[in-house]
Formats: structure tokens, sequence, C-alpha cells
């Protein structure tokens, strides 16, 4: 179900939130919105999406698979400046790592995002996923 006017990320630690609660209402409008238009997306190893419109189909492929995700872990954001790490710590013991920027009316939003730091096992749904596949550790 898309929103009409996606709520924006007021703090870099919200954006977590808001992309596990975009991700299983199947919002794909309001997870592009979460992202730079420039942004990148290191969703498996080797694999990356670019750009909006990568990114959208990256999503839209994801919630087609009916994906359902479970805030979990969320580890405390380090900011500098306009930029922020987010990073959040998988039921699978893998960890998520993501650059957040400050946009111009103060909103944050992401610049890159890579789903899987420690590459323990196949990505299931990014940041914050607990996922349904596969089944949480």
């Amino acid at each position: 179900m898309p929103s009409h006017e996606p709520v924006s990320a007021l703090e870099p630690g919200d954006l977590e939130r808001l992309y596990v609660q975009r991700v299983n209402a199947g919002d794909v409008d309001g997870l592009v919105a979460l992202f730079e238009p420039d942004a990148v997306v290191a969703f498996a190893p080797g694999q990356m999406a670019t750009g909006s419109q990568a990114i959208r189909q990256l999503f839209t492929d994801l919630v087609g698979s009916g994906v359902q995700l479970t805030f979990t872990g969320q580890q405390r954001t380090l900011r500098v400046g306009d930029l922020a790490l987010t990073s959040t710590r998988l039921h699978s013991g893998d960890a998520t790592a993501e650059i957040a920027r400050r946009q111009p009316d103060g909103t944050w939003r992401w610049v890159i995002d890579q789903w899987s730091v420690l590459c323990r096992r196949p990505v299931d749904g990014g940041p914050g996923s607990a996922g349904s596949q596969p089944p949480a550790d």
C-alpha cells in the first residue's frame, strides 16, 4: 500500500524503523524515498543497485516476494555534521551498515546501504530484517 506523502526521517535513526514499516506495507515509493536519488544499495555479495530506478526495482522485487520484517537490534547512530552511520545487528548474527546524509530541509536519507557487512548468509530483506525468507536464527 503506497503512501502518498511518506513521513520523512527527522533523525538518522528513524530510517531503520521507516524501512521496516514500508517493507511490511509493500510501500515501494516510500522505500525509494528513504534514499538519495544517486544512492547505492549493496544487497548481495557483488550485487548493487545504484540510483532511484535500480533501487525501485530492487524494492519492487523485495516486497513482491512477500517478505515481512521485524525491527531488530539497531545500533547507536554515529553522527558528524551532516553525515551519520546507522547499523543493525540481524538475527543471523550479520550486521548492516548505512550512511545517511542530512538533506537541505533537515530530514535524513540514506546514500549508501550495505545489507550484509559480515556476509554470513544470504540477505533476506536488508536493513534490520529478521525476514520470513529464510527464517531468522
